[in-house]
């Protein structure tokens, strides 16, 4: 009877303990399955963000020379511009951390935004003096001058603004996410309560 109760009892230990690890072994399992998923999503969503903007514009540029004892040699061209300009993050970049055992998800790093402008020229109305003829130098100069012109344009309009807002909707897929699954989403230290709250963090 003695030998019928240990066995029973030793073959009880067995079983729980077998049950115990087996347990252990499918959240373990389980926990690694959802850190995976988290960060397959993540390079989903991590896709380079374009916000565009098309601008047309008109300038006169003019220059002359002096060649001789005051005399003035002239030249001007009026160039139509029509750009294109992009407003991008480039999620690629974005850093981030994953803890299975904490379930969370910490962002620690997001880049900056990046301003593109592609601007197409047409001339019109050159005019130049014979002593001071159109170089290409003077083509360069016109580019330079109206690409720093469109971009300081573009920095002060609402094409930035609206590049930060579809920054935001694609973290909040990601907060999305985390919540669905679990997770706890943070923003270095911080935790995000709630998507609405990912807009006064960004």
């Amino acid at each position: 009877m003695r030998k019928f109760i240990f066995g029973f009892l030793f073959s009880g230990i067995l079983l729980l303990g077998f049950w115990y690890f087996k347990t252990q072994k499918d959240q373990k399992l389980e926990l690694l399955q959802t850190s995976q998923l988290l960060e397959k999503q993540i390079k989903n969503v991590t896709k380079l963000i374009v916000t565009e903007g098309n601008y047309a514009q008109i300038y006169t540029y003019e220059s002359s020379k002096d060649v001789f004892l005051g005399i003035e040699a002239r030249k001007k061209a009026l160039v139509a511009v029509n750009a294109k300009a992009t407003v991008s993050y480039d999620l690629n970049q974005l850093s981030y951390e994953v803890n299975p055992r904490t379930q969370v998800l910490r962002i620690t790093r997001i880049p900056e935004p990046e301003l593109s402008i592609y601007p197409d020229f047409d001339y019109y109305d050159i005019s130049a003096d014979y002593l001071n003829k159109f170089e290409a130098k003077d083509y360069n100069t016109i580019k330079k001058r109206i690409t720093r012109k469109l971009q300081n344009e573009i920095e002060a309009s609402s094409l930035m603004s609206n590049a930060d807002e579809r920054l935001i909707n694609e973290l909040q897929k990601i907060f999305v996410l985390t919540q669905s699954l679990g997770w706890t989403l943070e923003y270095y230290k911080q935790p995000v309560q709630s998507a609405k709250e990912l807009e006064i963090l960004f």
